[in-house]
């Protein structure tokens, strides 16, 4: 979910601004999941990186992500979502990581939509964190596979993503799901996400759509 800042600054808006718009832009593309089908979302909403952005703005981001839970989730919720965070937790503020653990258990039994917040989230970090907790159970190296690793990642039940969808005209990864989006499809859009509507969703499934996955066969 990329392009807040560039939001707000082309409105002569304080970039809080276009955070704020941002969690309106999170609201509508999941009740639009909803509507077009989709089961799993995952949505990056705060980078191990992101730490490195100004104190000002890194206290805002914290400030605003305290009142989407708050406004904007606890209504997805009524429409059967189901909201988990994936991620480091040890350095948000216990207030906010309090937030999180209630609204997990607030929509535990919800299904229609999982929800997946990537929230001081970084693939590489997971990745790390995965093998440490691979050799921490004590696993032999001739035993080490793809189905043990991945079963150490944060969330071992996250299904690998179908379709990556980058806003903001930029063209990477940044470090998002390094493990599962192996084999997902990738679609680049250059509309802001606080501009990302229904009919930007509905074009990118319908690209993903006219693909064919090989995964490496033919």
């Amino acid at each position: 979910m990329d392009g807040n800042g560039r939001w707000a600054e082309r409105r002569g808006l304080p970039v809080a601004a276009g955070h704020r718009e941002g969690t309106r832009a999170l609201r509508r593309t999941v009740e639009a999941a909803i509507d077009l089908g989709v089961a799993s979302l995952a949505v990056y909403a705060f980078s191990t990186e992101n730490w490195a952005r100004p104190v000002d703005e890194v206290d805002d981001l914290m400030e605003i992500f305290g009142e989407t839970i708050e406004r904007e989730l606890p209504d997805l919720a009524k429409q059967g979502v189901r909201t988990r965070f994936i991620g480091r937790r040890d350095r948000v503020p216990q207030w906010l990581r309090e937030r999180m653990a209630a609204l997990e258990a607030e929509t535990e039994a919800n299904d229609r939509l999982s929800l997946w917040i990537a929230f001081d989230y970084g693939g590489r970090a997971e990745l790390v964190d995965a093998a440490r907790r691979v050799l921490q159970a004590g696993v032999a190296p001739a035993d080490l596979d793809e189905e043990t690793l991945a079963a150490h990642l944060y969330a071992p039940e996250l299904p690998d993503p179908d379709l990556l969808i980058r806003t903001s005209g930029e063209l990477r990864l940044s470090n998002f799901l390094l493990w599962q989006l192996a084999y997902a499809e990738l679609v680049f859009v250059d509309t802001l996400w606080p501009d990302f509507a229904e009919d930007d969703l509905r074009s990118a499934l319908a690209d993903y759509a006219a693909r064919r996955r090989r995964f490496g066969g033919r």
